[in-house]
C-alpha cells in the first residue's frame, strides 16, 4: 500500500507539474510589429493633418479673402457712386482697382500698406514702408510700388511671370484709368532688396524721373524666400466717363 500510495503521488505530482508549466515569453517579433503598426498610425493621422493644412492654406484662405476683397471692393464703388464729381482720395477702404488682362479678366482692390494683415484680405497694397509709393493720383513723378500674395489669401498675383514687355497694367480710380506698359521683369531678386521699389528704379533700367508702377511678390511659387518684380512706365491717362468705360486694353 505504501508502495502504491507513492506510485500514485508520484503520477500525480508528474501530471500537475505538467499541467502548471510557465507559458513561453512572447515572441520578441510581436513587439516590434505593434510598434511599427502605432508609429505607422501616427505617420498616417501626421499626413491627414498637413493635408488638411495645405487644403486650409492655399484654398480655404483663398475663398475668405476672395470674399472680404469683393465686399471692400462693393463699398468703394458705392462710395464712388453716391459721390458727385472729382473725388478726394480716400485711403480707408481702397483707392482704386488694378487691372492686368495677363493675370486673368478680375478685378484687384488696391489699398495702403502691404502688410499681412491688410493683404490677406485678398487685395494689393501699395508700400508706406521702406520706400513710400507715388499715388498716381498725385500727378508727381514717382514709382507707384505694389504688393499683393502669389499663392493664399487670395493670390492676386500667382501668374504674375505671366506677364511680358509691352503688357498692359491698368489702375482705376474714381475719375480716371491709369495705362501702364510693361517694360521690364527681374524673377528673381533678395526680398531685402529695396532698390527695387526706387523712385527711379535703375535696377530696371531706367535713369531718368517718370511715372513708374512695379508689382512685387514671392517667388518660387508657394514660398517666400526671393521676389518677383515687374516694372511698367504710364503710358496715358483716361478720363472715366459716365458709363465707365473700360481703355481698349481691357475690352
Amino acid at each position: 500500500m505504501n508502495v502504491a500510495a507513492t506510485t500514485g503521488d508520484t503520477e500525480h505530482e508528474e501530471h500537475s507539474g505538467t499541467r502548471g508549466a510557465a507559458a513561453p515569453p512572447p515572441r520578441r517579433g510581436g513587439r516590434i510589429a505593434r510598434a511599427v503598426g502605432v508609429f505607422g498610425e501616427l505617420l498616417i493621422t501626421a499626413g491627414l493633418v498637413l493635408g488638411l493644412f495645405v487644403v486650409y492654406s492655399l484654398w480655404w484662405t483663398n475663398v475668405v479673402a476672395d470674399r472680404e476683397a469683393g465686399r471692400q471692393g462693393e463699398k468703394v464703388r458705392d462710395t464712388w457712386a453716391q459721390e458727385a464729381g472729382p473725388g478726394a482720395l480716400d485711403t480707408r477702404e481702397g483707392i482704386g482697382f488694378l487691372h492686368v488682362p495677363a493675370m486673368g479678366d478680375g478685378e484687384v482692390l488696391v489699398e495702403k500698406g502691404t502688410t499681412s494683415k491688410i493683404l490677406n484680405d485678398g487685395v494689393a497694397g501699395y508700400y508706406t514702408d521702406p520706400v513710400k509709393a507715388t499715388l498716381p493720383t498725385s500727378g508727381k513723378d514717382g514709382n507707384f510700388t505694389l504688393a499683393a500674395h502669389r499663392d493664399g489669401h487670395g493670390a492676386k498675383f500667382h501668374d504674375i511671370d505671366k506677364l511680358d514687355v509691352g503688357d498692359p497694367i491698368v489702375f482705376e480710380t474714381k475719375d480716371d484709368w491709369y495705362v501702364y506698359k510693361v517694360y521690364a521683369v527681374l524673377p528673381e531678386t533678395s526680398k531685402y532688396n529695396v532698390e527695387v521699389l526706387g523712385a527711379v528704379p535703375e535696377e530696371s533700367g531706367k535713369k531718368k524721373a517718370g511715372k513708374y508702377i512695379t508689382l512685387t511678390t514671392c517667388t518660387p511659387v508657394y514660398t517666400s524666400r526671393y521676389r518677383y518684380v515687374v516694372w511698367g512706365e504710364l503710358d496715358r491717362v483716361e478720363k472715366v466717363d459716365a458709363q465707365r468705360t473700360p481703355p481698349a486694353e481691357l475690352r
